[in-house]
């Protein structure tokens, strides 16, 4: 079920800001909340977006900015989602600029000991729930007639897998991420819609709350673990980044070039 919220502005009306609007998938924690966080202080309107809406709620409202932010709580693997976060985008703040498709799923485990419903979830998730998100945005960004930019986020796994962390379920569903982020350059270059896509190494992030995450840092040639403002910088730039396109932007301290 999908679950949209535009909320008024202090003078009680919906804005239609010049103002770039970007949308970004998975942002009620995590590197998908940094990206929001970071286009909302470069002045930009946000219209954020997660699967639980009391926790996106209060991410929303942690951000502080409520003139400038949006959200809409859903699937991004159901279309009505991707749809819902469009008519946010494009009734509040009169258009849309920017995707960012940061939802996905992540999670280790030895090849055969994945089954094929779990299998399915990542595959959904992941690669199913870009796709279909993305679509309802090309679609709105070519009836605006003005182009528009598409960043994807991905993973280094896809270049330079490690084998004491097996995760062929998730990373062969981002490698799908990967090689639609090509192919959309390539076909969307006439409508001036450029597509993008951050790769991130190892992060510090929620989602390794209570590992020594630190000790991780080995694995790149920084020998120091990624920080969620580097993958949001990296964000930015491609989104503002006027002639480049089907490009992989690897933000991994070095971790697909060699070792310390």
């Amino acid at each position: 079920m999908t679950v949209t919220r535009t909320d008024t502005n202090t003078a009680g009306t919906t804005n239609t800001a010049l103002a770039t609007t970007a949308i970004v998938t998975g942002s009620s924690s995590g590197i998908g909340l940094g990206i929001a966080r970071a286009f909302l202080a470069s002045g930009a309107n946000v219209v954020l977006n997660g699967r639980d809406a009391d926790r996106l709620a209060k991410a929303v409202a942690g951000l502080g900015r409520p003139e400038r932010t949006a959200w809409v709580a859903g699937a991004i693997a159901e279309p009505a989602t991707g749809e819902a976060l469009v008519r946010t985008a494009l009734d509040r703040f009169g258009g849309i600029d920017v995707l960012v498709n940061n939802a996905g799923t992540f999670a280790p485990k030895p090849f055969t000991e994945v089954t094929e419903e779990e299998l399915d979830g990542f595959l959904t998730g992941n690669l199913k729930g870009t796709y279909l998100t993305t679509q309802s945005v090309v679609r709105a960004l070519r009836a605006q007639g003005r182009g528009g930019s598409i960043v994807n986020i991905g993973t280094v796994l896809v270049d330079h897998a490690l084998a004491g962390f097996p995760s062929s379920a998730p990373v062969v569903s981002k490698a799908g991420v990967h090689a639609l982020t090509t192919s959309l350059a390539a076909e969307l270059a006439a409508d001036g819609i450029r597509v993008n896509l951050v790769s991130p190494g190892i992060i510090r992030t929620p989602l390794h709350a209570g590992s020594d995450v630190d000790s991780l840092g080995g694995l790149a040639l920084l020998n120091r673990v990624g920080e969620v403002c580097e993958i949001s910088g990296a964000v930015l730039y491609l989104a503002g980044a006027t002639f480049v396109t089907g490009h992989a932007l690897r933000v991994d301290g070095g971790h697909v070039t060699g070792r310390a």
